[in-house]
């Protein structure tokens, strides 16, 4: 490793090897992590696993956004599912003497 008189160093220098150095701790880091992980993978393959299924990571499925069941009279670009909060728009039109089956989609 090199020696340094830290002394002789200006701030600009100090500051730029003070960066570098984080840099060099943070990519040896990453670099520790990647080569443990792909060990680790090794050995669940030479066990007949994925490393999602050991340490439970793998996702479900999600579900599909449900469809559109009712529909703005004015604004057939403002759609709502039937799920969740009523939106604004619904229940203006429920107030202004619409019912719910006058707002489906067809």
């Amino acid at each position: 490793m090199a020696d340094y008189d830290l002394e002789a160093l200006s701030l600009g220098e100090l500051k730029k090897m003070q960066k570098d150095v984080a840099k060099a701790i943070a990519t040896f880091e990453d670099r520790q992590k990647a080569e443990a992980r792909a060990k680790v993978e090794a050995v669940a393959r030479d066990l007949g696993y994925s490393l999602a299924e050991l340490v439970g990571t793998e996702t479900e499925p999600s579900r599909a956004p449900a469809a559109a069941k009712y529909r703005h009279p004015e604004n057939p670009a403002l759609t709502w599912s039937g799920r969740g909060r009523k939106p604004q728009w619904f229940v203006d039109a429920l107030a202004a003497e619409k019912t719910a089956t006058d707002l489906e989609i067809g």
